[in-house]
């Protein structure tokens, strides 16, 4: 899916997806660290899509902000 990055309201929509997936990973997260018979390969996975988010929301709420130099 093609984000356009010029629309504040598509950036503020996939912002809030992204913010909820990556909430619900952390959670997930959270519950399989404390299991002993977790796949540690599938928790591995899922702690780099963690990351992987985190930068997309960071890279989209820069998008977000005005240019200061314009």
């Amino acid at each position: 899916m093609m984000i356009d990055y010029r629309d504040p309201s598509t950036i503020a929509r996939e912002l809030a997806t992204l913010r909820t997936e990556h909430r619900d990973l952390d959670l997930l997260i959270e519950r399989l660290q404390h299991d002993p018979k977790a796949d540690q390969f599938a928790l591995a996975r899922m702690k780099k899509r963690k990351l992987r988010l985190k930068d997309m929301i960071a890279y989209l709420e820069d998008k977000l902000i005005p240019d200061l130099d314009a």
